[in-house]
């Protein structure tokens, strides 16, 4: 128990001194490996080679690079042009445009950043131009592109389904009413906000038009959620249609990418890959003899012991990942602390379907608070503003992302009611 407790207090002493993920993973696994291998580092190299040994990890880079693609191509233009045709006659209809583009375009990409870029490129000078606040359009954009982790396919729930191994279809499923949830509120928000904005007619043939365009894009949420949902095919299958459909759609129809340019994205996402694996290889390593050694169990025992309340555990929780997200990007965090977390949190009855759309909300939110949130540095990078007016800006999303966390937190049902 006091070996598990120094783990999580080593790892935590690092994450707070902001060391790089790979010196947090290599040091640990050093520690797990000296305390709990029997001294023999060699045992670190074949368990790298068994980690990556998983056909689920094949889903990450076709989810990434059909989210490239689709980025690359037309499909995100499309899909906003939908959102504002359909949200032309409510008043303030862009800003609701905007929320419900991210929405989408999350729902096909998986990325935060990318749903930041792809919309944001397209609709921040539109908002701008209309009328909207610079400070309103710079938070929307940057918060709505947060959206991009918690609807599904999401690659921070795959990450999560693999290293606590449990069902990265019943996550997704799970994420899907969360996602809705947050996604109305900051709709709901940006419309009370722009209520005095004038609003337009709804024009059926500019609708018609808008929905024949993106109805093939639109088509493929339905199609992956469908397929997984029904066991028709699995979540790494479904990575490969959502790769097959993304290049039919934009080499064959859309006509809008050209073989060299898949290329290029190839490339690129290969290269994101080659930083990604080896992480994610010794944090399974990690785990791996942590499980057979019964670490996790240990610390659970230690922490029931503190307090048999779970709603204190999950405030604690909460409060905790709200300060990893901060520090660290969403992807180390889960690798890293998923693990040890869940143990606990299975101990206090908490359903480690539920508990990883916690795990995902809170991390989320990591993308909206400084110093190193990433839809931050993107959105002050792409919108030429400074940092500490983004972070301004993002400060009544954040607060309503939070309600909507306690929600979820509290109410397990609004994650789990769809979950086989």
């Amino acid at each position: 128990m006091i070996a598990a407790f120094g783990l999580v207090g080593l790892t935590l002493l690092l994450l707070a001194i902001r060391q790089n993920v790979v010196v947090i993973l290599l040091t640990a696994a050093a520690y797990v490996h000296m305390l709990w291998g029997d001294g023999q580092l060699t045992f670190l190299i074949e368990d790298l080679w068994l980690s990556l040994d998983n056909e689920v990890l094949l889903a990450i880079p076709m989810f990434l690079l059909a989210g490239a693609v689709m980025t690359r191509g037309s499909i995100a233009k499309r899909l906003i042009d939908l959102a504002v045709a359909l949200t032309r006659p409510i008043p303030g209809g862009l800003a609701v445009a905007t929320i419900l583009s991210c929405a989408i375009f999350a729902a096909i990409s998986g990325s935060s950043p990318v749903t930041l870029l792809a919309v944001g490129t397209i609709l921040y000078p539109a908002l701008i131009q209309n009328g909207y606040g610079k400070r309103f359009s710079l938070g929307a954009l940057t918060s709505g592109g947060t959206l991009g982790i918690i609807i599904p396919p999401s690659i921070p729930l795959i990450l999560y389904g693999i290293v606590t191994e449990h069902s990265i279809a019943d996550l997704f499923v799970a994420g899907i009413i969360p996602g809705i949830m947050i996604a109305t509120a900051l709709a709901f928000y940006s419309y009370w906000v722009n209520r005095k904005m004038p609003s337009e007619p709804f024009n059926p043939t500019e609708f018609t038009s808008a929905l024949r365009a993106g109805g093939w894009s639109m088509a493929l949420p339905a199609i992956l959620l469908g397929g997984i949902y029904s066991g028709y095919f699995s979540p790494t299958e479904a990575a490969a249609v959502a790769l097959i459909y993304a290049l039919l759609v934009e080499i064959v129809i859309h006509r809008e990418l050209k073989l060299i340019d898949f290329f290029r994205t190839a490339v690129e996402t290969s290269k994101l890959l080659g930083m990604l694996f080896p992480i994610i290889a010794v944090a399974l390593s990690i785990k791996t003899l942590l499980t057979i050694e019964g670490a996790p169990q240990a610390l659970a025992d230690w922490v029931t012991t503190i307090s048999d309340n779970k709603i204190i555990f999950l405030l604690a929780v909460n409060v905790l990942l709200l300060i990893v997200g901060c520090l660290f990007d969403v992807i180390s965090a889960i690798l890293i602390l998923a693990p040890l977390l869940l143990i606990p949190a299975m101990a206090y009855g908490i359903d480690p379907i539920h508990f990883g759309v916690i795990m995902v909300i809170n991390l989320e939110i990591g993308f909206l608070t400084p110093p190193l949130g990433l839809n931050l540095i993107v959105a002050m990078t792409a919108f030429r503003a400074k940092f500490g007016e983004v972070c301004l800006a993002v400060l009544p999303f954040i607060s309503i992302i939070l309600l909507v966390l306690m929600i979820v937190t509290y109410v397990p049902d609004t994650a789990l009611i769809f979950v086989r």
